[in-house]
């Protein structure tokens, strides 16, 4: 959080960063464990009257300079475009002359009509959740667009006017191949996109995909199948001239999402929305993950959070060590030590030396970070911090 340290003690502190998250989609994908609902448009005009009533409360609490904004789901775009527009427009006075402005769309949402609104809110990064570019895969995952609608939902985004995009794909999908999945990373970056989100298949308790796994109705895709996948990604966009700047996320030089990098740097970032989780530097709340009681408590004048805690020092510490560590370029060790008044490395005194040894880990004088192999293993090392 950057606050300028002659104001009052009484001044709000100002924060950068916004995440709005609209819960709604047209069907609920059988992997999905975010909090969405199906869409009814009957409650659209109050979840959107809710939202800004919250951002009123937020802003009579913080002072927001929004550098960044991303608004999530569910899926946005299934919003009637007169009320999305609303939203956005209200959030947008809050951004700065730089901020990065991303919305969350489907393939097959984005209509002219949302498109224009899009561009007229100020919207210059739209994050389009492709998954795969193969119909079994996709009927796997649920998803109800069918592939030909990607590249023509790309086109009618930058047609709009918005210049950056992103396509979010999945990896170890069942019955998937190194080959089908490396066909779908070369059909999306044809549509020459600025940014790739490429996940691993989670199998989320209470999903309809982790009930199919559990009752033998899919198969999980082998370990070492996953992780040849995972090696594969990063060659091939590479060769492609993409960075690694994340696990999971690979950008054009200087196109990496900066919306993200806020979180895996731990810094401020508040939200709003049902379900939605924020943070402004010391305490983190969570929202009622229920649209018709979030409404209910947001017209009754009461903030919609059912849960708020006050970070301690060392958590804030350890949980700032574990998301940095999600970055290629790790934890710049005199950075950390200069806010925490800890090295990185002390964190884990037991297992440093072994995940060193066993190749999981690289430390020199200048960073710690995970190796090649260690992003495969992040998890472990990530559990020996916290």
């Amino acid at each position: 959080m950057r606050v300028d340290p002659s104001s009052s003690a009484a001044e709000p502190a100002v924060v950068h960063s916004l995440y709005v998250h609209v819960p709604f989609c047209h069907t609920i994908c059988g992997y999905c464990d975010f909090y969405s609902e199906v869409l009814d448009r009957r409650r659209v005009t109050p979840l959107v009257d809710a939202l800004l009533r919250e951002l009123d409360q937020l802003t009579a609490r913080y002072r927001l300079a929004l550098d960044t904004i991303f608004v999530g789901g569910g899926t946005p775009t299934v919003l009637p475009a007169p009320e999305l527009e609303r939203l956005l427009t209200r959030v947008a006075a809050l951004a700065s002359a730089e901020c990065e402005f991303n919305v969350e769309a489907n393939p097959a949402t984005v209509t002219d009509e949302i498109a224009d609104a899009l561009q007229r809110a100020g919207v210059n990064r739209v994050s389009i959740g492709a998954q795969s570019f193969d119909r079994g895969e996709l009927a796997v995952l649920d998803r109800i667009h069918n592939p030909e609608q990607v590249p023509q939902t790309v086109e009618r985004v930058r047609r709009a006017g918005i210049p950056r995009i992103s396509l979010d794909l999945i990896f170890a999908v069942p019955g998937q191949s190194v080959q089908r999945w490396l066909a779908n990373v070369s059909a999306a970056l044809a549509l020459g996109p600025q940014h790739l989100s490429c996940y691993g298949l989670t199998y989320e308790p209470g999903t309809p995909l982790y009930d199919q796994l559990r009752t033998g109705r899919v198969q999980r895709v082998d370990e070492d199948r996953e992780a040849d996948m995972f090696e594969a990604t990063i060659d091939h966009l590479a060769a492609a001239g993409f960075e690694q700047y994340e696990i999971s996320n690979f950008a054009r030089p200087g196109e990496a999402c900066r919306h993200n990098l806020v979180y895996w740097n731990n810094l401020p970032a508040l939200a709003i929305g049902p379900s939605a989780a924020g943070f402004d530097g010391s305490l983190r709340y969570r929202n009622v993950p229920d649209t018709a009681a979030y409404v209910r408590m947001i017209e009754s004048g009461a903030a919609p959070r059912i849960e708020e805690e006050c970070l301690s020092f060392d958590r804030r510490m350890r949980e700032s060590a574990m998301l940095g560590l999600r970055l290629t370029r790790g934890l710049d060790r005199a950075a950390f030590t200069e806010r925490f008044s800890h090295d990185p490395l002390t964190l884990f005194p037991d297992r440093g030396a072994d995940f060193i040894r066993d190749g999981l880990l690289h430390a020199d004088a200048d960073c710690v970070r995970l190796t090649r192999r260690g992003l495969l293993l992040a998890n472990r090392v990530s559990a020996a911090v916290l």
